[in-house]
């Protein structure tokens, strides 16, 4: 998938932080996302994932009640892998994520989370 400001690209956003959520989502707006769901729990991040599937989603490992690699295994179950990109504070706690890949750590860094979303979704 590459995201373009015409297509129309979807992220399920899972962050407890409210501040952090909306910096990511201004962030991933620049870069051509199109609608976000936000999560601040586990059981949150799946109920928002199965109404309306994510092409992307990023996730904080600890969350008001569950965690963040808990809710994408349960999503990856119930819909397939879906890319996911970890923000987080402790990334120890997040050795191995399911799926492997990106894990970027706090604070937000705009250049890291661009470089990340394009790799993943602009894969050429």
């Amino acid at each position: 998938m590459t995201a373009k400001p015409t297509d129309p690209c979807h992220v399920l956003i899972i962050e407890d932080e409210a501040f952090l959520a909306m910096d990511l989502q201004d962030l991933l707006e620049r870069e051509g996302v199109t609608s976000f769901d936000f999560a601040v729990s586990e059981e949150e991040a799946v109920a928002a994932a199965l109404a309306n599937p994510p092409m992307l989603i990023t996730s904080d490992v600890k969350l008001v009640s569950g965690t963040g690699p808990g809710a994408i295994a349960s999503i990856h179950r119930q819909l397939g892998r879906i890319p996911v990109i970890f923000i987080t504070a402790t990334p120890a706690e997040c050795m191995p994520c399911e799926p492997p890949g990106v894990v970027l750590t706090k604070p937000l860094n705009q250049r890291a989370i661009s470089a990340a979303f394009h790799a993943i979704t602009d894969p050429d």
